[in-house]
């Protein structure tokens, strides 16, 4: 079993199982009945998303200093109790069930998902593709 990193709201990959959305709001337009459906999430865990201030500084960063700054600031976040043990939980799970964490940024070297990965790997989880 793994986990696999997504963007949401595209297409399931085969045996992906559970799909959750570390987003800080659900999907624009889209009926709750829906999310699953339509391959957004299964369930919503803002818990792993960025601070709206922290979001901020990865969505206006320009140059190489202004990611990392949004990098450290997501890393500092994800640090925190909560957040760590989520992190953890995830790894472990990874190695047991077939999940999914995303979120709906279209390049994810530009997404704090492309962070999660590397959080994950750090705690030993089996990260698929």
């Amino acid at each position: 079993m793994s986990i696999r990193i997504v963007r949401l709201g595209t297409e399931r990959a085969p045996g992906e199982g559970l799909r959750i959305g570390t987003v800080r709001r659900p999907p624009r337009g889209v009926p709750k009945t829906e999310f699953a459906s339509q391959n957004w999430y299964d369930v919503w865990y803002p818990n792993l998303a960025p601070s709206a201030e922290t979001m901020k500084l990865g969505q206006d960063a320009e140059t190489p200093t202004q990611w990392n700054a949004f990098i450290r600031a997501y890393k500092r976040e994800m640090a925190e109790p909560d957040a760590s043990r989520s992190l953890d939980l995830l790894a472990a799970l990874s190695h047991q069930s077939a999940l999914a964490v995303g979120c709906y940024c279209e390049d994810e070297s530009r997404c704090h998902r492309s962070l999660l990965r590397g959080l994950l790997q750090e705690r030993g989880a089996d990260i698929a593709g």
